[in-house]
């Protein structure tokens, strides 16, 4: 019996979790589906293909690497090195979530099978809820929020697949930027360390800069170079700062 409540508990945790499509992240990026549907249609993919697209790939930054190369001529393996290197930048949002969703008894293959889902409008969410979600509950919650999100935009990627052909291009390109705009605007309202926030300050103003000095190379150089310096300005300033603020108070 009590394992039936159990079930029971989870599943209502699932719903909870799916009604999360009507949330304003989960609004924003089915717009940029829309924007995305708008750009496979014009680059000669199918509509099962970019469906299949959505479904297996999921972010949306790599599936649009995906088809640009694709309509580029560029070779198998050329392809696949571009769309898992744009995967790999996942892997810190996924190092930082899991251990928000592993509870006690949380079998590893599940955490896995639940990575597919962490992608910029998941991870966003789901740090920004799973502080009011009990511990126990928060497999079952982000797992009905990723499938709902997987599900719900693959429907509409199908659906909108004809319709996006009488859009302006301007109309679909600005469906498909609303999704980097939103996530700018989250990463700032989410952050919980002064390390992100410091980060985030040095890739707003050294991008823009490097684009222009180092095209090509800008998003690396900003992304290891910020990240580093931005580390070294949390280790050895703001922390340091902290430390030795309340010995100051102290003295007499």
């Amino acid at each position: 019996m009590s394992q039936t409540h159990a079930d029971a508990a989870s599943f209502r945790w699932f719903l909870r979790g799916a009604r999360g499509i009507f949330s304003l992240p989960a609004f924003i990026l089915m717009t940029s589906f829309v924007g995305f549907s708008a750009f496979a249609l014009e680059s000669g993919v199918s509509r099962g293909e970019a469906m299949f697209m959505t479904a297996a790939i999921w972010a949306l930054p790599a599936k649009m690497i995906l088809i640009g190369m694709m309509a580029s001529g560029a070779n198998v393996l050329a392809v696949f090195l571009a769309v898992t290197l744009s995967s790999i930048r996942m892997m810190p949002m996924v190092a930082s979530l899991v251990p928000e969703l592993r509870g006690s008894r949380t079998p590893t293959w599940l955490l896995l099978v639940l990575s597919h889902f962490v992608a910029i409008t998941a991870w966003v969410f789901a740090m920004g809820s799973l502080k009011d979600i009990p511990r126990e509950a928060r497999v079952s919650y982000f797992a009905g929020f990723g499938l709902t999100l997987v599900a719900v935009n693959t429907v509409l990627v199908g659906l909108s697949y004809g319709i996006v052909s009488t859009f302006p291009p301007a109309v679909a390109g600005i469906l498909f930027f609303l999704t980097p705009v939103y996530f700018v605007g989250s990463i700032w309202a989410s952050a919980r360390h002064s390390v992100v926030k410091i980060a985030f300050v040095i890739g707003v103003v050294s991008g823009p800069l490097l684009a222009v000095v180092t095209p090509g190379f800008d998003i690396l150089i900003a992304g290891i170079g910020g990240g580093t310096l931005a580390y070294l300005i949390d280790r050895f300033v703001v922390r340091r700062r902290a430390i030795v603020a309340p010995r100051v108070g102290d003295e007499p």
